[in-house]
């Protein structure tokens, strides 16, 4: 897990899942809630901090496209996400949508080798370059949807976050999206509570 919340422009990678560090793209500062994505190339940036590039020499799609259609995936991604983590069923609009990035993301098996010369198997995106970098995206939010223990899938605490992370924690009981953040932030104010009832 890579905390970047101390960069002001870019979006935290402290979810500890691909999919919930999508809907962290947007945040709250101040009381006003933050898109990390601006534009197209912001969401290049984030998808390469994930992982996520397209193969040498295929152009990346148009800033605009990008930019709509990652924000679509994410407002689709914000539903099924809370409606999972409320027993709700998901609906069949939502879900279709979300297969339509998954579908659009074709691939093949491809023997590689790798840095040593030893061959391993990989898979080649034969997808158009918007679906080769979003369906990696919609796979992982597909999978925690499938397979995941909404248990621990959590908010962050902080009534001033909005933040999410899937709790990996041994024992379970994560409740902030950084300690050195909301964590403190938290427990600097009780201690001035305690403070001030205490003067009085």
């Amino acid at each position: 897990m890579t905390d970047t919340s101390t960069n002001t422009d870019a979006a935290p990678t402290l979810a500890d899942h691909l999919a919930l560090d999508l809907l962290n793209t947007e945040a709250r500062k101040d009381g006003a809630t933050v898109d990390y994505w601006r534009d197209g190339a912001d969401v290049l940036r984030w998808l390469a901090q994930h992982g996520v590039t397209l193969p040498p020499g295929v152009p990346a799609p148009a800033s605009a496209q990008l930019l709509a259609q990652a924000t679509a995936l994410r407002t689709l991604a914000r539903r099924l996400i809370a409606a999972r983590r409320h027993g709700d069923a998901l609906g069949l609009d939502d879900t279709d949508a979300l297969n339509g990035y998954l579908h659009a993301w074709l691939s093949a098996p491809s023997l590689e080798r790798d840095a040593a010369g030893v061959p391993v198997l990989a898979r080649v995106t034969r997808a158009a370059p918007l679906a080769a970098l979003l369906g990696p995206v919609a796979q992982a939010l597909a999978q925690l949807l499938a397979e995941g223990d909404f248990a621990l899938v959590r908010q962050c605490e902080h009534p001033d976050c909005i933040l999410w992370f899937y709790d990996r924690t041994k024992a379970h009981k994560r409740r902030w999206c950084s300690m050195s953040t909301c964590g403190n932030r938290y427990k600097a104010a009780q201690f001035r509570l305690k403070a001030g009832a205490a003067k009085t």
